[in-house]
């Protein structure tokens, strides 16, 4: 394994931790509660622990194309932190297009709690956070 393999599945894991430790407070500031290993699981419709196995698959496999793909496209960006949040924007974006055709392909999405708009909010703050925190923990050399 290469270094910047390492560092992507090490930085994927990481940033998905922070990005689901906001998601767990995120209720506790007013927010809706969201849990993304759960809505995974429902979807597919396997145990809860195949959702969390999902949740930071994904994390691994963002962190990677930030890695090999995104730090190309955003390389006149000097600054990490706003390399990260452009990726966490592209990176919900991306995970909204991927969940309304899983939900097409599944029959549906799971019922979403709350307000629709507070949830947006919140899956953005945590796809930043997400975004950010790989960006930090990959830094282009």
């Amino acid at each position: 394994m290469t270094i910047k393999i390492i560092k992507s599945v090490i930085g994927g894991i990481v940033g998905t931790a922070a990005m689901t430790m906001v998601m767990f407070i995120a209720p506790m500031m007013g927010m809706p509660k969201m849990n993304p290993a759960q809505m995974l699981s429902v979807m597919i419709g396997f145990p809860i622990v195949v959702g969390w196995l999902m949740h930071f698959m994904i994390g691994i496999i963002f962190a990677m194309m930030y890695t090999f793909l995104f730090i190309k496209v955003v390389k006149k960006v000097n600054n990490n932190v706003l390399k990260g949040a452009i990726f966490g924007m592209a990176s919900f974006i991306f995970a909204q297009i991927v969940m309304a055709i899983m939900g097409a392909m599944m029959g549906g999405m799971p019922p979403m709690e709350g307000s629709v708009i507070l949830v947006m909010i919140g899956s953005i703050m945590g796809h930043v956070i997400f975004g950010v925190v790989v960006a930090l923990f990959i830094k282009e050399e």
